[in-house]
């Protein structure tokens, strides 16, 4: 954790001794009463944190806000379902890299218990929201919709800009090629067994740029890293 997010701080606060993120302000940051660490409002302020007191049961801290936190970047990324333990790294590294908005997709060739795994009817997408926000220092946390299908998901970025769809399959220049995009930016991802015929005519009719990261076949987890990192370079955003 580069910052330690709360839904709320006032000038002085209290933490559980057992919540987690005591935990690593104690245990991992090792620090004491005095000690200081960046803490912010989620979605809102961050500032700098100083421990006052600790007791039996508390962790008690002033918090001092400072500079705004840094806006996510206009870019959405649009990923078809995976398994869960993949969909974790694709949430943390897309918060982690400052995307506005992620819409999460079904396929026709996704597997449709995705959709109803514990990562989603238990809320467990929101702390890995939040754990990707942290990492990046930042207190802005990206925005979650979710779609059915294809169709629904590129009606859900009709506002965008330019949208770009990543596929091994059709004739497509490399992403790198694509010169300051208009904003704001669809970055599409499809899944394990990547998109169907049907699929990328959809994506073309729908005014999608079809493009590539070379040819070599990627897990949909690091296309979505490797296809963010390149597209926001693009964008003179990294």
């Amino acid at each position: 954790m580069n910052i330690i997010l709360f839904i709320h701080l006032d000038a002085e606060n209290s933490l559980p001794l057992l919540d987690y993120r005591s935990l690593h302000i104690r245990k991992i940051l090792k620090l004491g009463v005095g000690g200081q660490f960046l803490a912010g409002e989620i979605n809102g302020v961050k500032g700098l944190a100083t421990i006052l007191s600790l007791d039996a049961d508390s962790l008690h801290f002033s918090f001092e806000a400072g500079p705004s936190s840094q806006p996510l970047y206009p870019v959405t990324l649009m990923v078809a379902q995976v398994r869960p333990i993949c969909m974790r790294r694709i949430l943390r590294e897309a918060v982690s890299l400052g995307v506005a908005k992620i819409i999460l997709t079904g396929t026709d060739t996704t597997e449709k218990s995705y959709a109803n795994a514990k990562l989603y009817t238990e809320g467990e997408y929101r702390s890995i929201l939040l754990d990707g926000a942290m990492q990046s220092g930042e207190t802005a946390v990206s925005e979650v919709e979710f779609a059915l299908s294809v169709e629904e998901a590129i009606i859900l970025t009709k506002a965008a800009g330019t949208r770009i769809v990543l596929d091994s399959v059709m004739e497509a220049k490399p992403l790198s090629s694509f010169s300051s995009p208009t904003k704001p930016v669809v970055l599409a991802i499809g899944g394990e067994r990547g998109f169907t015929e049907r699929e990328r005519s959809l994506f073309l009719f729908s005014g999608f740029l079809p493009a590539s990261l070379g040819s070599r076949i990627l897990r949909t987890e690091t296309a979505s890293s490797a296809g963010l990192a390149v597209l926001l370079g693009r964008m003179n955003l990294l």
